[in-house]
């Protein structure tokens, strides 16, 4: 039986995302915090396959290959420009023979190159298309089922990577991280998606950035919007208005807590779960989290979702632990 297309399976339901490959295999000990370059996947790719398993066995539906940052921009900062080809085959090999052990579907994962300059547009593109070509080529070569773009500030360096995915002929998610009020070529992120949208992308949204309590305000401009699929991953942290992205997380005395110091701020997984309910409701269609996200938070997203997942036979159940497990003292 043909497996149905991200877009055939968001016409029907949520689709639930699982993303946060590079800060979940940093605390592991397999990517460097600083470049976060996913070298993992030449130097440990079993730690690389456990997570898409564990992601999988959660309730996951799309395995995203462990490529982001693997551009040439990156790739030659740590002085592996070499491997770029190798890194990035084998991680869409490994993201699709693990989705092949379900019913999930295999991303090809794009990145912001921190090379577009939207004072210079037309240099800035020739700079970072071949990058964004050589990617596409590999992913779809490699048989992925459709291309997510993400972590975009700058609507023109999202567009090319749009025209990109569209030329080769894949479905297209296309995300921006909203850590200001607008992009920085000046378009609010209402506006972005809808250009986006305009130019023929799928699926727009937002991901990492911001944590639920601060990105819904712009999801729902987003989805106000559009009439496209919109998708949101926001990160697992308590941001506040005072300080609505994890970037600028910080406690009294202790300094900024990104990137590796974050863990005071982290949701508990009823707060991803409660975050799965209301982006649904909000008529969000593809949902996940990014920096951050770990399998447990997605099985407690896909059971408030009403999934039934493998990991489901080990749910907690506090009606063994001693007095129920409640905080009584007596």
């Amino acid at each position: 039986m043909k497996k149905r297309g991200i877009l055939e399976r968001l016409k029907h339901d949520v689709v639930l995302g699982a993303e946060g490959y590079l800060f979940e295999l940093e605390r592991r000990g397999y990517v460097k915090a600083g470049p976060y370059v996913p070298e993992a996947v030449l130097d440990h790719p079993e730690a690389v396959r456990e997570l898409h398993h564990e992601f999988l066995h959660a309730g996951a539906e799309v395995m995203v290959a462990f490529t982001y940052y693997a551009h040439r921009s990156k790739m030659k900062r740590i002085g592996r420009e070499i491997d770029i080809e190798q890194l990035n085959r084998s991680a869409l090999r490994i993201a699709s023979e693990v989705a092949k052990e379900g019913e999930a579907l295999m991303a090809g994962n794009l990145s912001e190159t921190w090379m577009y300059d939207h004072r210079e547009p037309a240099r800035s593109e020739a700079v970072v298309r071949p990058m964004f070509e050589e990617q596409v080529r590999w992913a779809k070569e490699e048989g992925a089922d459709f291309i997510i773009a993400e972590t975009f500030d700058h609507l023109g360096e999202a567009l090319v990577a749009l025209d990109v995915i569209r030329g080769s002929g894949l479905p297209s998610c296309i995300t921006f991280t909203p850590l200001r009020d607008a992009t920085r070529d000046g378009y609010a992120w209402d506006d972005a998606c809808r250009r986006l949208e305009d130019r023929g992308a799928d699926i727009v949204g937002i991901n990492c950035g911001r944590g639920p309590d601060t990105a819904y305000g712009v999801i729902e401009k987003i989805r106000k919007a559009v009439k496209c699929f919109v998708a949101a991953q926001p990160v697992p942290y308590r941001t506040t208005p005072a300080q609505p992205c994890f970037q600028k997380l910080e406690e009294p005395g202790r300094g900024c807590a990104f990137p590796v110091a974050l863990e005071p701020f982290l949701l508990t997984r009823f707060d991803t779960a409660g975050f799965a309910l209301r982006a649904r409701d909000m008529g969000v269609n593809y949902i996940g989290l990014c920096c951050g996200g770990a399998p447990h938070y997605i099985r407690a997203m896909a059971e408030a979702l009403g999934r039934k997942v493998p990991a489901g036979r080990y749910s907690p159940d506090t009606s063994v632990l001693p007095d129920g497990g409640t905080c009584d003292s007596d």
